[in-house]
């Protein structure tokens, strides 16, 4: 790569390109798989949801916003290595021959656009830290405000999940699909992140910890229950308490 490729400024604008979503861009980027916007968007991960996982498990206790900062970037990129294996199998299928290092180079822009948005949601995360009541035992408050911070988060990184792929229905469309296919191909996206995504950060819970419960980085029961399950009991929880 030439030092102009590398410089700030060329980084700089194509941050800005992808933030925008330039389908143009985005298909010449997904065309090109290189190796060096790559590595980039993987550091845009790493450092968007390391910050957003630092701000939600801040409010445990500092060890726990350490392994938040960790464990999230990594549920974002194994759940786009899973998700590109999957679409590189049914792309095809659905209308659009897509390569599996295309699939991998499409998926990986759509995660490194959801990491930086929910980078930029960290500071409101922590601001929402700073105002809840402790996670304490025994603190009359707790049980409420833990529920209130878990729908937060899915709601948080649900929005950041979807407005991402959404950016990216015109590079579906600019990858040799009509509008159908780049829907269907959308929803294939979508249904394969919420599946991996959701499982995986189940099995490496806790990100902000449970009262009563030690700071941990993995529980000792990780691979029991599932997500769907635990999001059920939250909101009952809540309509209970309303």
């Amino acid at each position: 790569m030439s030092p102009i490729e590398n410089s700030p400024g060329r980084r700089s604008a194509e941050l800005g390109a992808m933030l925008r979503g330039e389908a143009g861009v985005l298909a010449g980027w997904v065309a090109e798989a290189a190796p060096g916007r790559t590595w980039r968007q993987a550091g845009i991960i790493l450092v968007g949801a390391g910050a957003f996982g630092a701000a939600m498990g801040s409010w445990r206790a500092p060890e726990q916003a350490v392994f938040a900062a960790v464990k999230l970037p990594g549920i974002l990129l194994g759940t786009a290595v899973g998700n590109a294996l999957l679409n590189g199998l049914l792309a095809p299928l659905l209308g659009i021959n897509l390569r599996l290092r295309a699939s991998l180079a499409a998926v990986l822009t759509s995660f490194a656009l959801a990491a930086a948005i929910l980078g930029a949601f960290s500071p409101l995360m922590a601001f929402l830290v700073w105002n809840l009541p402790p996670l304490a035992p025994g603190h009359p408050e707790t049980v409420g405000a833990h529920n209130v911070m878990l729908l937060t988060l899915v709601g948080v990184i649900a929005f950041a999940g979807v407005t991402a792929n959404l950016r990216l229905l015109q590079l579906l469309r600019r990858l040799g699909g009509g509008d159908a296919e780049a829907r269907r191909i959308l929803f294939a996206w979508l249904a394969g992140n919420l599946l991996f995504g959701s499982q995986l950060s189940w099995i490496l819970r806790p990100f902000i910890g449970s009262p009563g419960l030690p700071v941990e980085f993995l529980r000792a029961e990780a691979f029991h229950g599932n997500f769907f399950e635990s999001v059920f009991h939250t909101v009952r929880q809540l309509w209970t308490d309303f």
